[in-house]
């Protein structure tokens, strides 16, 4: 969680590879391999943060939703 916006991954989800960004009540999934937003809609700011964190994390997601490994908590957008 940074700034008000929680980031989870479910690695036993269905496909595509994805986590979930949730910021004030609402909800977006997101693509790890292309940041496409598959469904939902986050506040423009809150999708901007999430995005850049995004961008940092990208693989170390991926590997974890590939490998199925219980995920680890990875830093917060500073």
């Amino acid at each position: 969680t940074f700034y008000g916006i929680t980031i989870r991954m479910f690695n036993k989800d269905h496909q595509p590879p994805h986590f979930h960004a949730e910021y004030g009540g609402k909800m977006e999934s997101i693509d790890i391999r292309t940041g496409r937003v598959l469904v939902g809609n986050l506040p423009k700011r809150a999708h901007k943060m999430a995005m850049e964190w995004w961008e940092i994390h990208r693989d170390e997601l991926l590997e974890m939703w590939e490998t199925k490994q219980p995920n680890k908590k990875l830093p917060p957008l500073e």
